[in-house]
């Protein structure tokens, strides 16, 4: 049995396909976990989300931005454009099956024996451990229950600063930008939201996960920041989107043997 890692695929189902065969994929005894964008961008979104879904609990998936964007506009809260590629996946005749079940997908995801952490983004500069399990517990809540208030007030930057978030809404907010969205901060742990760069070229912000350098973590994998294409200088940070929807390449990091495969992305 082993476990498996995959950052974002976007849509790219013939390269998930071709890194599946590649790590000899067996869903009888081998798990997969998704660090969210599961759709967007790419070719096939619908493809992939039916074929995610189809493999039942041996796969565990986050939530991303994209995902999240998607589940907007199917609540009327926002509109996708043309470079989503999403039109096949609005129009499916199972459209409304897959919306169900991307909303019971978490925002953050922790094996049973809580030695590792999934997210999309990132965690809070401002969090511990258990704020974070509190904070993406209460969205997972919402978006099961009553989604429309989530993607209601989901849009916006602000607060930059968990202890700024006086509202309900607001600490939704912070938690969703935090997890799905985020890459740098402020040197004093506001959320920037705007950058999406390499951090070699950044001399003022500060990449999330430097926060949690001398914070007890679990082995934690994030996705969404194509620019690292990979790499974090953090000991058990673990990224692992590199790029697949522009053409760079597909990565899993296998737990049990702490390697990582890779295929091709769009070609």
């Amino acid at each position: 049995m082993a476990t498996y890692v995959i950052g974002d695929v976007q849509g790219c189902y013939d390269a998930l396909q071709r890194l599946l065969q590649h790590i000899c994929f067996n869903p009888s005894h081998d798990q997969l976990w998704f660090c969210g964008d599961l759709i967007a961008r790419g070719p096939d979104s619908l493809s992939t989300l039916n074929f995610i879904k189809s493999l039942g609990d041996s796969a565990k998936c986050v939530l991303g931005n994209h995902d999240l964007h998607f589940l907007a506009s199917h609540f009327g809260f926002a509109k996708l454009k043309s470079n989503d590629k999403l039109q096949q996946l609005q129009q499916a005749p199972n459209v409304g099956e897959l919306v169900d079940w991307l909303l019971q997908l978490p925002l953050l995801y922790q094996s049973s024996d809580k030695q590792h952490l999934m997210v999309h983004a990132g965690l809070s500069p401002e969090w511990t451990l258990l704020e974070a399990e509190s904070a993406t517990a209460a969205v997972s809540r919402q978006l099961k229950h009553q989604p429309e208030q989530i993607f209601a007030t989901m849009y916006g930057d602000t607060p930059a600063k968990w202890q700024q978030a006086e509202t309900e809404q607001q600490r939704w907010r912070y938690t969703i930008n935090a997890c799905t969205r985020m890459r740098f901060c402020l040197p004093d742990g506001s959320l920037t939201l705007q950058e999406k760069g390499n951090p070699a070229q950044q001399s003022s912000l500060v990449p999330w996960y430097e926060f949690w350098r001398t914070k007890p973590h679990p082995q934690l994998f994030f996705g969404h920041w194509a620019a690292l294409n990979g790499y974090s200088p953090v000991r058990h940070i673990h990224a692992l989107d590199t790029g697949c929807v522009w053409g760079n390449r597909l990565t899993a990091y296998c737990i049990d043997r702490q390697q990582r495969y890779c295929v091709a992305g769009i070609v």
